[in-house]
């Protein structure tokens, strides 16, 4: 068959075609086949290596390794220290009263106290702790005042470098807005529903990990900006708190024993006092003999 047979065929079968089409889109449910709606979501998909879709919890991203940030001239250094005071016995509350003064007059606040009576009677004695955060500009000052109010029993201080990892974090932020930002243009520009879903979900989990990041990143610097010192008063016990009455029971005790000492030896002596006075006996006899001879 020629070819020229071949479209005198086609023109005679034309009718038989579109019939045939027309039972197709009926199938597809009246719409005409296009390209895949997966085509364009993965697309989207693509997009962002780091994102997954085995869920959408949120995740921390992977933090930028660390070292110690050279190159930076504005050291951020927190602070944080613990110091043990004795106070002289019954000298508590007023030891107590100079804390809580030095707090209120350096602008500093106490976050938390404890404070425990130990004994009773004339043998008490009292103990608290406290926690201060201190502007650290005033830190040095503060503690100072606090080794005054009495005896320092020990003191430790800790000071650590976070440059680098305050830094790291700045960097985090500003790379997951730019993600962010990606984003919602992707967004702007998707046309199908299902793209616009995930989409959507990617955007509220970032905009959430951006929320973690910026409160870590307050934290840090709340932590540069105000030091943290714990301290402790312990009123110093009476020397007479350990001295009682012995009682009763004891001495009667004591006398027993005593006694069954004292009985012990006796037995254990016994059996050569014994000897001896037979000894003695022995010489005796001997000694009156020889001088009836």
């Amino acid at each position: 068959m020629t070819m020229k047979d071949q479209l005198v065929k086609i023109k005679e079968n034309w009718l038989m075609l579109i019939l045939v089409l027309a039972v197709i889109v009926f199938l597809k449910g009246g719409n005409i086949p296009m390209l895949p709606a997966g085509v364009v979501s993965e697309k989207f998909m693509a997009a962002d290596a780091s994102y997954s879709r085995a869920g959408y919890g949120f995740l921390p991203p992977v933090g930028i390794q660390e070292d110690f940030a050279p190159d930076v001239s504005d050291r951020k250094i927190t602070k944080s220290s613990s110091i043990s005071i004795e106070t002289p016995t019954g000298r508590f509350g007023d030891a107590e009263s100079k804390l809580k003064s030095i707090v209120r007059s350096s602008g500093s606040y106490l976050l938390n106290e404890n404070v425990n009576k130990y004994d009773s009677g004339w043998k008490s004695y009292y103990g608290g702790s406290y926690q201060i955060k201190v502007d650290s500009k005033k830190y040095n000052d503060v503690v100072a005042q606090l080794k005054g109010i009495g005896e320092v029993k020990s003191f430790n201080e800790n000071a650590e470098d976070i440059t680098a990892s305050y830094k790291n974090l700045q960097i985090e932020i500003d790379a997951e807005k730019q993600k962010l930002e990606r984003y919602k243009k992707m967004y702007e520009e998707a046309t199908l529903i299902a793209d616009k879903l995930q989409l959507s979900d990617r955007i509220f989990e970032q905009e959430r990990m951006i929320k973690y990041l910026e409160d870590s990143l307050k934290n840090a610097s709340q932590r540069v900006e105000y030091s943290t010192v714990y301290a402790s008063l312990n009123e110093k016990r009476s020397e007479y708190a350990d001295i009682v009455f012995v009682k009763f029971s004891e001495l009667v005790s004591s006398l027993i024993a005593s006694i069954n000492s004292l009985l012990k030896l006796i037995f254990v002596a016994l059996p050569y006092a014994a000897a001896a006075a037979l000894a003695w006996i022995a010489v005796r006899f001997f000694k009156k003999g020889n001088q009836k001879k």
